[in-house]
């Protein structure tokens, strides 16, 4: 049983370093984005969705508001999703400030709005229950002016040319769906917290993969933060009829209806130019519930290929909550865990190290291998709660 069970857990992470491996050779292939050309052309919305963000929303707006794209090509459309809070407040009094003279800016209240879409959902359905953001999203959509469809979230700030190389890519090479890169800027200051450092490592290696697999047509991930699509391409699939009862997956699901329907035009836009900053969640409890949320739709892919793989991660991690459990009763448990850890943490480095050096945060990776066990500890709590548990998220509780 002893062999058995070793040799059970070589193969695992011995597969998974495959897999890793070819992650960081994709990674390395794709070429940085330059406009060949002035773009300029197209005109953009880009949608915001807000709930309870008075905090935060203003430096969005006055982010957006120092974009290099010609003010008359592009308008901002804050959804307000029922907060409790000032954020209309706090979105109408930028609306009056210098900073926003000549900013085509506009606040939606979804309390005022009777949403309908191309999907044809209504009030009652799984969508109006559950997926409020994508509600939000269909509704912006549905006032939205613009070809390009661009989207984020109200506690981001953007590149200076952001709009301008999202719409190069988006005129040069005929994109339908664009996903772009999204980095925490939390632990790049002087004062770093555990937490900080944790997520925001957690958050490159994902945003590694999401390169990888956007690039490589496998459309395994994407982030809402940064994303941008043809309101046509939108309306093409239906928008989010037959994802409209997952409460998460207004960005991953979108992609994969266009991808579908437009299996060369999905790209990864690798450029630090169009790098956005989100702030991180600033306590344990709400970090774990945004993962769970993200976490949730892990059953609902219908690529066997992609929940496939989240098998192999969550058996890879589970097998080291095996093997420590088991170095209690047997130390040669514990000398096979410690020689699995380093081979983990050896097989994830280069990869880790090379997207954090894009996002200008190599200089974290000194602590990735000290929160090896901690990260591995995490995945499993979250993969087991997003299939079985429930997530309280900006006020609400969803249950699987």
């Amino acid at each position: 049983m002893t062999y058995l069970l070793t040799g059970v857990a070589c193969l695992l992470l011995a597969v998974y370093g495959g897999m890793i491996a070819a992650y960081q050779r994709v990674w390395k292939s794709i070429p940085v984005f330059e406009p060949s050309r002035q773009p300029g052309a197209t005109r953009i919305t880009v949608l915001v969705p807000a709930r309870n963000e008075e905090a935060g929303i203003t430096e969005c707006l006055l982010s957006l508001a120092r974009q290099s794209y010609p003010r008359d090509r592009f308008e901002v459309i804050v959804i307000d999703d029922h907060s409790t809070d000032g954020t209309a407040v706090a979105v109408a009094d930028f609306g009056r400030r210098p900073e926003a003279d000549g900013l085509a800016l506009r606040c939606l209240s979804m309390g005022d709005l009777r949403v309908g879409s191309p999907a044809g959902s209504r009030e009652g359905s799984g969508m109006g229950s559950r997926a409020y953001k994508k509600l939000a999203i269909e509704a912006g959509i549905g006032a939205a002016n613009g070809a390009l469809i661009v989207t984020t979230d109200a506690d981001c700030s953007f590149q200076r040319h952001w709009l301008l190389t999202l719409s190069a890519l988006f005129e040069e090479r005929g994109a339908r769906f664009i996903a772009a890169p999204v980095r925490i800027g939390a632990a790049d200051g002087r004062h770093r917290s555990l937490l900080g450092i944790f997520q925001t490592l957690d958050f490159i290696t994902l945003q590694g993969i999401t390169g990888a697999a956007v690039h490589s047509r496998f459309h395994t991930m994407c982030n809402g933060a940064n994303l941008a699509y043809a309101r046509e391409a939108f309306y093409e699939v239906d928008g989010f009829r037959d994802i409209d009862h997952i409460p998460s997956g207004d960005d991953m699901f979108l992609m994969h209806k266009i991808a579908s329907l437009y299996p060369e035009s999905v790209f990864y836009l690798k450029s630090p130019d169009v790098i956005v900053t989100t702030r991180p969640e600033t306590t344990w409890k709400g970090f774990l519930h945004q993962r769970v949320r993200w976490a949730s739709k892990a059953d609902s892919y219908q690529d066997r290929r992609i929940f496939r793989i989240l098998v192999l991660v969550y058996l890879v991690n589970l097998s080291f909550i095996a093997l420590a459990a088991g170095a209690f009763f047997n130390c040669r448990w514990l000398w096979l865990f410690l020689f699995l850890l380093v081979m983990k943490t050896i097989v994830e480095y280069p990869f880790v190290r090379k997207v954090a050096g894009f996002f200008g945060q190599q200089g974290l990776m000194i602590y990735f291998p000290v929160l090896q066990p901690l990260h591995i500890l995490y995945t499993v709590i979250v993969g087991w709660l997003g299939k079985f548990g429930s997530y309280h998220w900006k006020g609400r509780t969803i249950n699987k």
